[in-house]
Parts: C-alpha cells; structure tokens; sequence
C-alpha cells in the first residue's frame, strides 16, 4: 500500500484536481522525488534550488509536523498520510 499525499489546492494544477495521489517512497525526501517523477514541474513549488523544503510549506506525516521529526528524512511507511500545507500568514 503507497502512501496518500494530500495536495493543497494551489498544487492541484499539477495533478490533474487530483486533492489526494498516492506515491511509493520510503522517506519525505523520495516522496518528493516520486511526485516529481508523476507530475512534473511540482518540485520546484515544493522545494528551493539546494532541495530543501521551501519555508511557507509545512510538511505533515500522520499528523505530525516533520520539523520535529526528521525533517525531509523523515522515514514513512506504507498506508502513512502527508499532507503538505501552505503557511497563512495575516495580522
């Protein structure tokens, strides 16, 4: 069983609406080479110029922030949710 990535809405153009796409990846890290390698052009939304998660994404493993885990390192298994979710900011 892959694990199911939820996809914010802003990135749903790169998915065909698809609001949810499972990938096989047994790290943040492949997952984010594995959505690239099915909808290309999705990286460099997702991550800066040296790979690493861009700040205003937040990056979720079952519910748990994976800057407490770790990061884009952070191990899955099948049947996990990531969600990625775009930081609000206001005032």
């Amino acid at each position: 069983m892959p694990v199911q990535v939820l996809i914010p809405t802003p990135l749903q153009k790169f998915t065909a609406d698809q609001a949810t796409v499972a990938v096989e990846a047994a790290s943040v890290d492949q997952l984010l080479q594995a959505l690239e390698g099915q909808f290309p052009g999705i990286l460099a939304r997702l991550c800066d110029e040296n790979g690493k998660l861009r700040r205003f994404l937040n990056v979720y493993v079952n519910s748990e922030d994976i800057r407490f885990l770790d990061n884009q390192g952070t191990a899955l298994k099948d049947g996990d949710e990531v969600s990625i979710v775009p930081a609000v900011a206001g005032g």
